[in-house]
């Protein structure tokens, strides 16, 4: 075999797609992604971003007006720069259109406090969480807890504040919209599986003057939500869907879970629709409404959807996730229910599943 044969040989393939240097850059963004995310959540904390909105200001300035050191102010902008959230001209700085983001828009800032205050210190337990099945990041707040759902009232307030946020900020919006596909129906009673802090309840009692709601929730979860709720027509039931064989309320009208089964595994939401049908009479409504990963248009959404399954991984309950479409409507056959009917619902690209038996 001569020379030339030999090089063609051993040649490495050129792999298609982004440069060397490109591609390095990329995975050092990647290493020190932990440093730029608290570097923004320092310029926020200290109001420098909330000074540059509507100031081009020079070092000496933000260190006069944020009252930081030149040590701090230097130091930040450096990372800021090169990640694009503040640019420099003639010695001042200026907030980018990525660095408004994070004051303007108010999805940036309900996944941005959600990530720092819920996430950011459990998710170093993700392998630990995998590898358990456990959510071992929530001990980082509390110690032996299994999940997070029936602490959510013992959590820090600012904790609390920032997982209900983002808990209500995406499906509040879709309130208006399954009120009016649930009602095509006339139900006459509707049962909220996962009601949490009564939102969807206090929607439904104004939308219906005559409807009776009863919220299904863990007995924590529902001091919250009648402390919230004043009517006559809400009904309470204190229920831990998976808990060894659990006692549902018969079931009539419409039924709806909205962004509640995927706080579970597969098998669990599988007994918990089998469940439902067990207790639902032959004419009732199910309705599943979820953001499902594989129904987003924007990239962005599925970004956010697919690392918020690292949530439930090492801070919920250690075995759930965002799920696929594909993957519900399988859940569903296997529960013994069939999907008469799918919606696209509300500006974030969610999912409303209407399901009856079989």
């Amino acid at each position: 075999m001569d020379n030339k044969e030999t090089t063609i040989q051993y040649r490495r393939k050129r792999k298609k797609g982004a440069s060397v240097v490109e591609t390095l850059a990329k995975a050092q963004e990647i290493c020190f992604a932990p440093f730029t995310f608290q570097t923004v959540a320092t310029m926020l904390d200290l109001g420098i971003m909330d000074y540059l909105k509507d100031n081009s200001a020079t070092l000496e300035d933000v260190m006069k007006h944020c009252n930081v050191s030149k040590y701090c102010a230097k130091t930040v902008f450096e990372v800021a720069i090169l990640a694009d959230i503040v640019s420099m001209e003639d010695d001042k700085f200026t907030l980018t259109r990525l660095g408004e983001t994070f004051l303007d828009n108010e999805m940036t800032r309900v996944n941005f406090n959600f990530m720092r205050d819920c996430c950011y210190l459990g998710a170093s337990e993700l392998k630990e969480s995998f590898v358990q099945g456990q959510p071992v990041g929530l001990q980082k707040f509390i110690e032996n807890a299994p999940t997070i759902y029936p602490l959510l009232t013992k959590l820090p307030p600012h904790i609390q504040k920032s997982w209900y946020e983002f808990d209500h900020y995406y499906s509040d919006t879709c309130f208006d919209d399954v009120l009016k596909i649930m009602f095509k129906d006339n139900p006459i009673e509707v049962f909220d599986i996962g009601g949490n802090t009564g939102k969807f309840e206090k929607a439904c009692l104004a939308f219906n003057k005559d409807i009776k709601v009863t919220m299904l929730d863990l007995p924590e979860n529902l001091d919250r939500a009648k402390a919230n709720i004043n009517s006559d027509r809400c009904n309470y039931y204190g229920i831990n869907v998976i808990a060894q064989n659990p006692i549902f309320p018969k079931m009539q009208g419409a039924v709806l879970m909205s962004q509640f089964l995927d706080c579970f595994s597969e098998e669990q939401i599988i007994s918990i629709l089998s469940n439902v049908s067990k207790v639902a009479d032959d004419n009732t409504h199910v309705y599943i409404l979820e953001p499902f990963i594989d129904n987003q248009q924007f990239k962005g959404a599925a970004y956010a959807l697919t690392h918020t399954s690292l949530y439930f991984t090492c801070m919920a309950n250690g075995t759930s996730k965002m799920y696929s479409e594909k993957d519900m409507t399988e859940f569903v056959d296997k529960a013994g229910l069939k999907v008469v009917k799918k919606y696209t619902i509300g500006i974030h690209d969610y999912t409303l599943l209407e399901c009856m038996k079989k």
